[in-house]
């Protein structure tokens, strides 16, 4: 019995299965790491606006990277086919089906590895807070610096 059900108007599949474990992991893995805080009595009452940002923001770059830099298409080339399109931008989309369709989709979505990232930035801003703080800096920073060129292009242009 296949777990995988069918798209109206596709040929493809929807891994269902696939998708109940990918949410297992993720709410297993944060669950269990909200639990090792509280046991740790390092529970905030509420974050910081400070540590929202951060974590926010640096989840948000981390999850851009992981999902659209070319550097990172080692991570996403197992599960995914890449085309290109008319443009010569290069384009990817889930390859074969379950759970490697299912991880695809996933890691070539901005917004689903970013509930990934910020998740990871969150906990480890209550477990490890130093070392957390510094390392969502660096993206924040590389954040920064991408509006940073963006503006300085758009000033070259009208110039």
């Amino acid at each position: 019995m296949s777990s995988a059900v069918p798209v109206a108007g596709e040929n493809a599949q929807r891994p269902l299965a696939s998708y109940a474990a990918l949410m297992g992991a993720f709410l297993g893995s944060f669950g269990g790491l909200i639990v090792a805080v509280a046991a740790r009595g390092g529970l905030p009452e509420r974050m910081s606006p400070y540590d929202l940002a951060l974590a926010g923001t640096a989840g948000h770059k981390l999850s851009r990277l992981i999902a659209t830099d070319e550097v990172t298409a080692p991570l996403r080339a197992p599960f995914v086919v890449v085309s290109e399109t008319g443009d010569g931008e290069k384009h990817e989309e889930p390859r074969g089906d379950g759970p490697r369709q299912a991880i695809g989709q996933l890691v070539t979505c901005p917004s689903c590895v970013g509930q990934w990232t910020t998740a990871a930035f969150v906990v480890g801003i209550a477990l490890f807070p130093r070392v957390t703080r510094l390392t969502a800096s660096v993206f924040v920073a590389d954040a920064i610096s991408d509006f940073l060129h963006v503006a300085y292009r758009a000033s070259k242009d009208r110039a």
